[in-house]
């Protein structure tokens, strides 16, 4: 469940930002957050789905000076969704299924907003 992830050259990446509403409890948020990837997970992985590999991030108020241009010094969002891919098709089917909505509608009360962006892998790399 917290293990490393390899990602094949080509996937898609679909980049999922999210804005909680205020005051909301972070352990409900965290339990639907689980909840939601586990259904991606387990319904929609590999030829199930298409769905490669994900990670969820918490914004931890780090803004870097050295990477930051134009002097926005804050986030729009509170959490990173980054989800891997075969295809874009496969991730809308399993999006538009009616497990994923429940799940994703239990998140989705916890927010002023989400917004989901697909990206086309360009390049990738390690030091070797």
């Amino acid at each position: 469940m917290f293990g490393p992830i390899t990602i094949p050259f080509g996937a898609k990446m679909l980049f999922n930002t999210v804005k909680l509403k205020p005051g909301v409890d972070q352990d409900d948020v965290d339990v639907a957050l689980a909840e939601m990837c586990n259904v991606v997970k387990e319904t929609y992985g590999g030829d199930k789905g298409g769905f490669i590999a994900g990670q969820v991030f918490r914004f931890s108020g780090f803004v870097s000076d050295e990477g930051s241009l134009g002097g926005l010094h804050e986030s729009d969002h509170d959490i990173a969704i980054v989800t891997y891919w075969r295809s874009f098709e496969e991730h809308e089917r399993s999006h538009a299924d009616a497990v994923f909505r429940e799940k994703f509608a239990a998140l989705a009360a916890h927010c002023s907003r989400t917004t989901e962006l697909g990206y086309e892998m360009m390049w990738q790399g390690a030091p070797e």
